[in-house]
């Protein structure tokens, strides 16, 4: 048992034992029944949705190193005769990409020398007589399998580090492909690999280098195919830990739902599981890395980027072109490409059958507001200052300075949103209380209330139960006073007497000759009702 070959079972049968463990082993009976030419998978995930859990978890199964048989007994795990036949079987290399370059630069070591070093010791080891001190890696499997018969399982976690974080020019990357490339590319793969399975945030782009791996399977945030419920949680999943353990399921769809994989609702495990230890919703996941990520993205602000982000954090859906994507984070040309990174990357979900990209849930909010308001960049900084000016406005009932305002946010910040219909407008409105998420839950369209469907609805959060409901009416070349009336006739405050004591009406129009707002705000209290 080694560090890189035949690890034993110890690290997944640990986490096996935690009390939040989720059964995720049904995917091994997945793998196995794929065919010959489908057993190279790449399969990415956002950081965090457990994918190192799933790499552990194969090479538990897989490895010479381990004997698994109690440890996967208890599982959901079909114990067909295929998954006992195959069950600890196989000479498994597993290395952590990462970690190794980053324990080489300690080193001030070349990381592919210090990975193959590595691994060729292991081989040497176990097979004394078959592998030289010269050997590269794909060299010495392949006369192992030649001489043994004994195929390799080969599992590569985090896979893309080099790709996404090292120049295009670097000696580092290109020796690194070369790696995958003699690896998984030559004549022999097919027969000594039994799987090839790595492990990513970006997706595998098939140009130049990269070539190295397009012979892949891939699985991604924008395509996971019959693998989309098998990283993260599903829903199901969800409710039964927030059932055994006490926590509010609907508090916790609203800030860590989000994510469609083939129509499957999808959670971050991070958040999922501290937010039940906790039993707090805030952000856990987003505060293990930096706003680098977005930052960098960001400020490139191709084709009106930044004005998008706004956009989509209003509950608005942006469409984008997610099949030209880029993986290493620094050869960017348009605005399709950041998104589509964005979405690998977690911050954004992307709904394949309208091809739009959005904000997932609350977490998400919470960390582009944050940035927002940490900003350098004048624009955003200056939106979000905007949009709580607007909210104050309202708390206040301040109409004359609420129509001014957002007629600033239509003019200044989302310029391109041409008023064809209220549906326009009320994409505005919605763009312009932003700010409104820090206190409500997020808003609600067309919402069923009285005789009729308000148009806009912000109910308060329940950490907020002093906060008005707000009701927002529209209408287009009538009058903002026409726009109360229309609440007050439809009986809509009675529908919404339990969420809070007090509810705002507030009556929004506007004119298509003079392209201005009008606004009419009224204090309801449901005492009245």
């Amino acid at each position: 048992m080694g560090q890189f070959l035949n690890k034993g079972n110890k690290k997944f049968a640990d986490f096996s034992k935690t009390k939040y463990f989720v059964d995720k082993t049904e995917l091994i009976n997945k793998l196995l029944e794929k065919d010959a030419d489908e057993k190279f998978i790449c399969n990415s995930r956002a950081r965090r949705f457990g994918k190192s859990v799933t790499a552990d978890m194969l090479v538990a199964y897989f490895s010479k190193g381990a004997d698994s048989r109690s440890l996967f007994e208890p599982l959901k795990c079909v114990k067909d005769g295929q998954f006992l036949d195959n069950m600890n079987r196989y000479d498994t290399i597993f290395v952590d990409i990462q970690a190794q370059f980053v324990w080489a630069a300690e080193r001030a070591e070349d990381p592919v020398r210090y990975i193959t070093r590595c691994i060729i010791k292991e081989l040497q080891e176990t097979y004394r007589e078959i592998v030289s001190d010269d050997d590269i890696i794909a060299m010495a499997v392949s006369r192992i399998y030649h001489e043994t018969g004994s195929q390799f399982v080969i599992i590569f976690d985090e896979w893309d580090y080099p790709i996404r974080e090292l120049a295009e020019g670097s000696g580092e990357r290109s020796d690194y492909v070369e790696l995958l490339r003699g690896l998984f590319k030559n004549s022999d793969a097919k027969e000594y690999i039994r799987l090839a399975y790595l492990t990513g945030i970006m997706p595998i782009v098939r140009t130049k280098g990269q070539s190295a791996v397009n012979n892949f399977m891939e699985y991604t945030m924008t395509n996971p195919m019959d693998l989309a419920q098998d990283i993260g949680f599903t829903e199901e999943e969800v409710y039964s830990l927030c059932k055994r353990f006490g926590v509010d399921f609907e508090q916790m769809k609203e800030w860590y739902n989000g994510y469609d994989l083939e129509g499957t609702a999808m959670y971050n495990p991070l958040s999922v599981v501290r937010a039940v230890a906790a039993k707090r919703f805030q952000q856990y996941w987003t505060v293990t890395g930096t706003y680098g990520d977005i930052d960098d993205l960001i400020n490139k602000n191709f084709d009106g980027l930044r004005e998008d982000i706004i956009k989509m954090l209003s509950g608005n859906r942006i469409p984008v072109n997610v099949s030209n994507g880029k993986n290493d984070l620094q050869s960017f040309r348009s605005k399709s490409e950041v998104l589509t990174a964005l979405i690998h990357l977690g911050y954004f979900a992307y709904d394949a059958d309208t091809q739009e990209a959005y904000v997932p849930n609350k977490e998400i909010q919470e960390v582009f507001y944050q940035y927002m308001e940490d900003s350098e960049n004048d624009n955003l900084s200056r939106f979000m200052v905007l949009s709580e000016k607007i909210l104050s406005a309202v708390m206040e009932g301040d109409a004359g300075e609420t129509a001014e305002q957002i007629q600033r946010v239509h003019n200044d910040f989302v310029s391109s949103i041409e008023y064809n219909d209220e549906n326009s407008l009320s994409c505005t409105i919605t763009i312009a209380l932003i700010s409104a998420f820090r206190y409500y839950h997020k808003p609600v369209r067309e919402f069923p209330c009285g005789k009729g469907f308000a148009d806009i609805v912000y109910l308060p959060l329940p950490n907020y139960p002093n906060r008005p409901v707000i009701v927002v009416e529209l209408k287009w070349d009538k009058s903002a006073d026409a726009a109360i009336a229309q609440i007050k006739k439809r009986q809509y405050p009675g529908s919404l007497r339990s969420f809070s004591g007090e509810i705002l009406l507030v009556g929004i129009d506007y004119d298509k000759k003079t392209k201005e707002h009008t606004c009419v705000i009224e204090r309801f209290e449901t005492e009245q009702l």
